[in-house]
């Protein structure tokens, strides 16, 4: 693959965020919207919200900014009380679903997390919360650090990708835990009750490697996931161990085939994405495959774009 990367497109501090982590597509018909994830301060940690910028539909003109959360957080003592980060969004049946990755902190790690799901009756301008709790939390396999959801409705069936967390581990030289996770996949007939296949789904490149954020797209014949990953630890100042884009591909949506060499795309040098690049999505529009992706300090300089120099295909009937 060959993307061509268009440039940072939203730095959050023109508009007065923290961050812009994470962003996610909504595609209308003249404009596109982008949500994301920002930080506000809590004394000395943060609280995550959900925000998000429209754009007309070559992405070289905002035309709107949100100006209220999004969707609030949880109640006290909720899996989504401290932040939400990231979300992803679907439409299904005239609404638009909110699929949310909930922060909740605790004593001896730094978090957990859920998945929830907000719905929205006026087009993703604001979003109703299903419930109190999460759709998919932990398991006897899977059990703790839930999140990351990305969902696809293909052939009537809901499909989400997510992450699970598989250990916290006191690496050397460190005095807090840091977590690992992988990537995993569930099905459901209603996009609430959610039955999960219980095993990891991409293979590790290396030990130690923790696999965030999967995303899906349709063509080539092929389903096509493009995700990120980094060692587990020593990531956040050292860049040889920190966010790259990975890839996979699956003919059946069961077994997928780890082909990194293949994604197309990598850091550039003495840029805004120099020493990572993280939490990717990847959506159509008017014919063309984009990605959204944040570069260094996890989102705090916003997010970019790139294209896919290919013209895309089957895609628009099969997702």
């Amino acid at each position: 693959m060959k993307w061509n990367k268009l440039g940072k497109i939203f730095d959050p501090g023109d508009y007065g965020f923290m961050f812009a982590q994470s962003p996610q597509a909504l595609v209308f018909d003249d404009f596109v919207r982008v949500y994301f994830s920002t930080r506000e301060q809590d004394k000395d940690k943060y609280l995550s919200h959900i925000a998000f910028v429209d754009f007309d539909k070559h992405f070289k003109e905002v035309i709107n900014v949100s100006k209220d959360t999004v969707i609030p957080l949880g109640k006290l003592g909720a899996f989504d009380e401290h932040g939400i980060f990231p979300v992803n969004i679907v439409r299904y049946e005239n609404k638009v679903y909110g699929y949310t990755s909930g922060w909740n902190r605790k004593v001896s790690v730094s978090v957990d997390t859920g998945i929830g799901l907000a719905i929205s009756n006026d087009n993703g301008l604001t979003f109703q919360k299903l419930g109190d709790g999460p759709v998919l939390t932990s398991s006897l396999h899977e059990p703790f650090l839930v999140g990351d959801p990305f969902v696809q409705i293909i052939n009537g069936v809901f499909h989400m990708w997510y992450i699970y967390g598989v250990t916290w581990k006191v690496f050397d030289g460190n005095t807090q835990p840091d977590r690992t996770y992988k990537i995993g996949h569930a099905v459901s007939k209603d996009g609430i009750e959610w039955v999960k296949d219980n095993k990891q789904l991409i293979q590790d490149r290396f030990p130690d490697e923790s696999q965030a954020l999967p995303t899906v797209i349709y063509f080539r014949n092929k389903y096509h996931m493009f995700f990120c990953y980094r060692q587990s630890s020593d990531f956040r100042k050292n860049s040889s161990r920190a966010y790259r884009i990975g890839y996979a591909y699956s003919n059946d949506l069961v077994n997928w085939v780890r082909d990194d060499e293949q994604v197309g795309i990598d850091v550039t040098e003495n840029s805004w994405d120099s020493d990572m690049m993280c939490y990717p999505h990847v959506f159509s529009s008017d014919g063309e495959i984009y990605l959204l992706y944040n570069g260094n300090e996890f989102g705090r300089q916003g997010f970019g774009l790139a294209r896919l120099e290919e013209e895309m295909h089957e895609y628009p009937t099969r997702l």
